[in-house]
């Protein structure tokens, strides 16, 4: 008999912002798989459970895995920070069951994505439409980033950047913010959100004029509010249209 494929979500990773669900799935499964630095945050729930544990770049090496370990008859979460369904593991997962057609169940189980996770820290920055962007061109070529940038920015949605930069990658923040200013006013709010929900997380209030003059980098995640977007209080605040 095959085992049962979990692909969990684990949001910021402390077991206080985990569903109650992912906490359940973890306790019964056999094995669990995922990037080392995620297994190490959520260590004291899976106590005794056969781990397997890899660096960064192995997703797809570790998907196979799960598969295979499902095979065998195991049943198996696999790790994806945030949600696994918001540039996470679990579109490889089906599409991996989908050309193997082996009849693995799978089941989803939803995390906090750091969109959600950074607003929350902001303020109420995503009360109406928003977008979200991720500036990372490794799987995505650059020329589509630029356009669903422009785009987004046009339509004033609220945007939200994952991935804004790395040590290797400084140019895009730079090119994204030009063409967001190409629509917007200097003066739009931005909150830059670092490590969201973690110990050393810290949320900066600035504007998009402003924003490249702060620390930015892949513990980042950006929020760049809309043409109604304010500050106050100490929040972010894009209205929903109520009367009030």
């Amino acid at each position: 008999m095959k085992g049962k494929i979990f692909v969990v979500g684990t949001g910021p990773g402390f077991e206080e912002y985990l569903s109650l669900r992912a906490i359940e799935v973890l306790k019964q499964c056999d094995v669990v798989v995922g990037y080392k630095t995620y297994i190490a945050l959520i260590e004291k729930l899976i106590e005794g459970k056969e781990i397997v544990s890899s660096g960064m770049r192995r997703e797809v090496e570790r998907c196979a895995m799960v598969l295979e370990i499902a095979e065998s008859g195991k049943n198996v979460c696999l790790i994806s920070s945030g949600d696994s369904g918001v540039y996470g593991m679990a579109g490889v997962v089906l599409e991996m069951v989908d050309k193997a057609q082996n009849g693995i169940e799978v089941e989803i189980v939803p995390g906090i994505t750091s969109a959600l996770s950074s607003a929350s820290l902001a303020g109420a920055p995503l009360m109406n439409d928003f977008a979200v962007v991720r500036l990372s061109d490794l799987m995505t070529p650059w020329e589509i980033i630029e356009k669903r940038t422009e785009k987004a920015a046009e339509g004033d949605f609220v945007i939200c950047v994952y991935n804004p930069k790395s040590k290797e990658r400084v140019e895009q923040i730079r090119i994204f913010t030009d063409i967001v200013l190409r629509h917007r006013s200097p003066q739009t709010p931005v909150a830059i959100v670092r490590n969201a929900m973690r110990d050393e997380a810290a949320v900066t209030h600035t504007t998009l004029a402003e924003m490249l003059e702060h620390t930015i980098d892949m513990t980042t995640t950006l929020i760049i509010g809309n043409s109604q977007t304010y500050f106050s209080n100490g929040k972010m605040i894009t209205p929903r249209g109520y009367k009030i």
